[in-house]
């Protein structure tokens, strides 16, 4: 209502049709409207029927000057840009922000790749962004996401059975991907009943981030978890457990043990544990486990576990595909991706989903490709974009928890893809409510509301 005017910019396909409706709307409920048109509309399109049917004065995108003050409607491109914004279209852009203008954009703001989130030279900073039936990923991954300000997804009649019809293969990791296979405990269970997990330490001097990611492996359900710690860091280990247990582990022979023994159904190697022979070693121990009759079924490898095979990668890829094997889930951040995956990282042409699915497929695993648009990844093709994080969770040990996170759901018996989705919202949504302040150690007690109101969600 503030607004001295509204300047509605117009493509030649479908959004400029969106621009002109909204023109002729605004202009009959009395709104002072002029309309910047780049190219007419196809003879016989609906967009061409929209521009026919808007009788709002029109000029030239050439000569589009606004004023301070008013408000810009960005229907020039939408999802399918696949070139960088020029010419006029490009003036407009800067002209806009240099006088710091309000924009609300049809279906995205121009200049941005509605496949990679990448902004094609120059684009609208959107203040309200309105898209139709789903997001793309442009509106989720970086620097899209921050460009598009408050996203509105519109109804416009393509109904959830035309969606289906199409059987998409790319979500936004929300609840409702895998809330039918979240855990929630039977009446009659006991703690090996609801899974058990164990995490693997390193030497005395590097012993927290295994347990960081055990504790969180703890309150994300799993009924038992077990530190594996070599005898060195047993003093260390025991000082600072209580409901955790703790076994040492210094040798194959000891883990292949505790699984005759106490059956853990899934694994963390990485946090902490240290570089080297070592970690290659139990990691591939552990994926020559079978995972049928009870038998081991997965294992979440981080941080130095994944830096451990940088040169040993088709190993690891090799052991991950075989039939029986445990499932692979790998958390790398930048560096570490691009350490096990470097040629994929170094491919400009590959969108950071389009990277993550890559390495899925290469590797036999599923992929959480870290950062602020965490991508996760599925060797079948699926792949879901991560929208709740927040900028508290860069902090030190907050990988670690993550790791916990998804060993803890994996051990309770939810599939790999599933695990890793929810373990990544889980964790984003404890730290976005947790807020300013949050350390690791916060993390796992942040996460208590929002699995309460999960478990209480699938009760309903």
């Amino acid at each position: 209502p503030a607004a001295k005017k509204v300047h509605v910019l117009c493509g030649p396909g479908n959004n400029g049709g969106d621009g002109y409706v909204v023109a002729r709307l605004l202009a009959e409920a009395g709104v002072d409207v002029a309309l910047w048109i780049s190219g007419e509309p196809r003879r016989g399109s609906d967009a061409a029927l929209a521009a026919g049917d808007c009788r709002a004065k029109r000029g030239p995108l050439s000569a589009f000057q606004p004023e301070p003050g008013s408000l810009v409607v960005d229907a020039l491109y939408g999802a399918g840009l696949s070139k960088p914004l020029a010419g006029d279209a490009a003036k407009a852009v800067q002209a806009v922000t240099e006088l710091n203008l309000t924009v609300v954009a049809v279906d995205l703001p121009s200049g941005i790749s509605g496949e990679s989130g990448d902004i094609l030279g120059t684009a609208f900073r959107a203040a309200v962004t309105v898209t139709f039936a789903r997001k793309k990923p442009g509106h989720l991954l970086l620097p899209g996401r921050e460009r598009c300000g408050d996203i509105v997804l519109a109804e416009i009649g393509i109904r959830d059975e035309i969606i289906d019809e199409v059987a998409p293969r790319t979500f936004e990791n929300r609840p409702g991907l895998w809330i039918a296979s979240f855990p929630v405990p039977a009446i009659n269970a006991h703690k090996y009943k609801r899974g058990h997990a164990s995490v693997f330490s390193g030497g005395p001097s590097a012993t927290g981030a295994a347990r960081l990611s055990a504790l969180a492996a703890a309150r994300s359900g799993a009924g038992a978890v077990t530190v594996l710690s070599p005898a060195n860091a047993m003093q260390v280990n025991a000082a600072h457990l209580t409901s955790i247990m703790l076994r040492k582990v210094d040798a194959i022979e000891d883990m292949h043990d505790l699984i005759g023994d106490r059956r853990p159904s899934a694994f963390v190697l990485g946090p902490g544990f240290g570089i080297g022979d070592k970690a290659r070693d139990f990691t591939l121990a552990v994926l020559s486990r079978k995972r049928q009759d009870g038998g081991v079924e997965g294992l979440v490898l981080d941080a130095d576990g994944i830096t451990s095979f940088r040169n040993a990668a088709s190993t690891l890829f090799e052991a991950a595909g075989k039939p029986d094997a445990p499932a692979l889930i790998m958390t790398p951040h930048e560096g570490e991706f691009g350490r096990l995956f470097a040629d994929i990282a170094a491919d400009k042409a590959l969108s950071k989903l389009a990277k993550a699915r890559a390495a899925a497929q290469r590797s036999n695993a599923v992929i959480v490709y870290k950062g602020a648009d965490s991508v996760i990844a599925s060797p079948d093709g699926r792949a879901a974009i991560n929208s709740n994080g927040a900028p508290w969770l860069a902090t030190a040990g907050s990988g670690d928890v993550l790791a916990g996170v998804i060993v803890g759901l994996l051990a309770q018996g939810m599939p790999p893809f599933e695990a890793a989705c929810s373990g990544v919202w889980i964790h984003a949504e404890a730290g976005s409510r947790f807020g300013p302040g949050l350390i690791a150690e916060d993390l796992p007690l942040a996460m208590l509301p929002v699995l309460r109101e999960l478990t209480q969600s699938t009760a309903r």
